[in-house]
């Protein structure tokens, strides 16, 4: 490890680092028979994340900069996929961050990285916590690429799979309603697939909050090119009111 931090500090060639970073993302996917085949690795993953992915996750300005961070959202997804999640409150904000990178491999590494995140973690976040991720999600939603529209769109599914009782949608229902607004938005999207995943979202979400989602899906029916998605969602929502009405 003291090898490693080393190779990796700010003043050696980036893309000595940029290599390292591929290197070590491609063991960190299979981690139990590389990095981890001793069991040992789990001990380390603090101090790997601190000392070594996060000062290269912040932002510099370059192309060889930029491309030594999406080599290590690379590295961090892998880590993530392992399980190996540390230090999360100084995670969030670098990788919210990439989520305006101008590279779309970035980007889209950044929506994943949050996705796994929000598996490994997200019911156990602090609402104020959990606010500060969806907004930034949301404007992923009109990216120029699809792939990350969609990443996107998986990050803000688990967002709100991880709204647990600590969540008070009464008290949080500002944040709510931007939320389904914006979903809304996008459930009349010229992109036929994403209306369709945007609804299935919507469906599994509406469970949160379902009268204010009902509101603002009735509000927005009749401006939509075609009512069939709200008709569908508010369909649904019916039947969860029935659901409750008739254990």
């Amino acid at each position: 490890m003291p090898l490693l931090h080393n190779c990796l500090q700010p003043n050696r060639d980036m893309e000595m680092r940029m290599s390292v970073f591929t290197m070590l993302a491609k063991l960190l996917l299979d981690a139990k028979n590389t990095l981890d085949s001793q069991g040992h690795f789990c001990d380390e993953s603090e101090k790997f994340l601190r000392d070594v992915l996060l000062p290269n996750l912040v932002w510099h300005a370059g192309r060889t900069a930029a491309a030594v961070r999406t080599s290590a959202l690379s590295c961090l997804l892998a880590l993530l996929h392992g399980g190996l999640l540390s230090l999360e409150e100084k995670l969030s904000p670098l990788v919210l961050s990439a989520l305006d990178e101008d590279s779309q491999m970035s980007r889209v590494l950044a929506c994943r990285s949050l996705s796994a995140t929000l598996q490994l973690v997200g019911t156990s976040l602090h609402h104020e916590a959990l606010n500060k991720i969806y907004p930034e999600l949301l404007k992923r939603l009109d990216d120029s690429s699809q792939e990350v529209r969609s990443a996107s769109l998986q990050a803000v599914a688990l967002w709100l799979s991880s709204l647990t009782g600590g969540y008070n949608p009464e008290l949080c229902a500002p944040h709510l309603q931007l939320l389904f607004q914006q979903l809304l938005l996008h459930l009349d999207d010229p992109d036929s697939s994403m209306q369709d995943q945007v609804l299935e979202v919507l469906k599994n979400g509406s469970s949160v909050h379902p009268s204010l989602l009902q509101r603002e899906a009735e509000a927005v029916r009749d401006k939509h090119r075609s009512p069939l998605h709200c008709d569908l969602l508010l369909q649904h929502i019916s039947s969860l009111h029935t659901h409750t009405s008739h254990p």
